[in-house]
């Protein structure tokens, strides 16, 4: 390892990880930034219909997706949950703070059961409940 990869490594010293109350906040941010953008995608790209396999159709599709305000949101939710995910990593060992994105596929199914009428069936249910069983596993420290 050469010394300046040594010298940024020996210089990475994270707070303690459960007393990291903004490092939380920002990865709290990230998954809502990211929930936000899947669901306005989902709701937005459904109303415009599906992309056409064509050159021609699938221009048609890219405008009306880039000029619908609501999708343009979303994107930027997805810049927004950068900079938290950029600042949480910053302050938070990655292996601790990655498995905590897990929380947005929680959230995603149980509001896209909500809002778009998707199935939340047994299966996915009990599967959603062992995403949250690892992650509170994980996350002792």
């Amino acid at each position: 390892m050469s010394s300046t990869a040594a010298r940024s490594s020996d210089s990475y010293k994270p707070m303690a990880v459960s007393r990291n109350v903004p490092a939380h906040l920002l990865i709290l941010g990230t998954v809502l930034f990211t929930v936000y953008g899947q669901l306005v995608m989902k709701w937005q790209v459904g109303r415009i219909g599906p992309v056409t396999l064509t050159s021609s159709g699938a221009v048609r599709f890219l405008v009306a997706v880039l000029s619908n305000p609501w999708i343009v949101s979303g994107l930027a939710s997805a810049f927004l949950a950068f900079f938290c995910w950029a600042g949480a990593v910053s302050k938070l060992p990655l292996s601790y703070a990655y498995p905590f994105t897990s929380l947005s596929f929680v959230l995603v199914v149980f509001l896209s059961a909500a809002l778009f009428g998707e199935a939340l069936t047994a299966p996915r249910v009990i599967g959603l409940a062992l995403v949250l069983l690892g992650l509170f596993v994980g996350s002792r420290t």
